[in-house]
């Protein structure tokens, strides 16, 4: 039997109506939520990516700004950019549309974020809440997923979960499952009988950035698949690292890509620029 489809973008769907509640109490109030995002005109799709944030926060009433990081641009002219931002009441949330291109120290770029702006908690203060059980923020991929386990009443207490990483993405997914009791053993591309540990997993996670590298033969039957992959391939298409066709005949559910993770990565950036906007205005009262 086939898996049954973990359907992220009607999770969003969901989420999002209950953000558009909340904003628009928000806004009764005189508090107008505002994200700004950050991205790199040469770094491919970026753009696209910035959009949908764009669109979404349109559909909800949230305010954006997006700053296309042009090629002539430095990496001085970004962090003043970001300090700047930082200074600005108006603005709630502030993310950066990664990759940027290889000239700029991203996690340099990140950590002048400052933490109360730093909606997608990617900046060392953030993941230090994080990984000590008191975040003030939730990054938001791995954020999305454990709403998508949640939906479907996936409970990983007691569960084994494997998470294949390639980022602090996956190691902050690995530190939620771990939160909820989980049994977690991390790998990531280039961990040794790789295959064996996957096929231990309940609950098998990847964000390796490798795409199609997981395969039937290492799923264990009735196995729940997050894919958190989001490869482009030459032809353009996006493509996960897990390969679908082959996996969902093994696994008991799967996340599509797309339509997983990424309608939900969105969904929780506005859920926490408007946590973000009900922070601030608690702490300005």
């Amino acid at each position: 039997m086939a898996a049954r489809l973990i359907d992220g973008r009607k999770v969003a769907s969901d989420l999002k109506k209950d953000i558009k509640k909340d904003v628009l109490r928000l806004r009764s109030k005189g508090i107008s939520p505002c994200l700004a995002v950050l991205y790199d005109t040469t770094t491919p799709r970026s753009k696209k990516y910035a959009d949908l944030k764009r669109m979404a926060c349109d559909e909800e009433g949230i305010d954006i700004l997006v700053h296309a990081v042009q090629k002539k641009e430095t990496e001085k002219s970004l962090i003043n950019l970001i300090r700047r931002l930082n200074n600005v009441p108006e603005v709630n949330g502030i993310l950066l549309q990664f990759p940027f291109r290889k000239i700029f120290n991203e996690k340099k770029i990140a950590e002048q974020i400052t933490p109360e702006k730093d909606i997608d908690a990617c900046g060392p203060y953030a993941m230090g809440r994080l990984f000590i059980d008191d975040p003030l923020f939730i990054p938001c991929t791995p954020y999305g997923a454990m709403k998508m386990l949640d939906t479907y009443r996936i409970n990983p207490n007691r569960k084994r979960a494997v998470v294949i990483e390639g980022s602090s993405t996956g190691r902050s997914l690995a530190q939620l499952l771990m939160r909820r009791k989980a049994v977690v053993t991390i790998c990531n591309a280039e961990t040794i009988n790789l295959k064996e540990e996957c096929l231990m997993a309940d609950i098998l996670c990847v964000e390796a950035g490798n795409p199609g590298m997981v395969t039937a033969d290492m799923v264990k039957k009735g196995a729940v698949v997050i894919d958190l992959g989001m490869n482009v391939t030459p032809e353009g298409k996006i493509k996960g690292d897990v390969d679908f066709d082959s996996v969902k005949k093994k696994a008991s559910y799967i996340t599509p890509v797309p339509g997983g993770s990424g309608p939900m990565t969105i969904a929780m950036i506005l859920h926490n620029t408007v946590l973000a906007a009900k922070m601030q205005a608690k702490n300005n009262a």
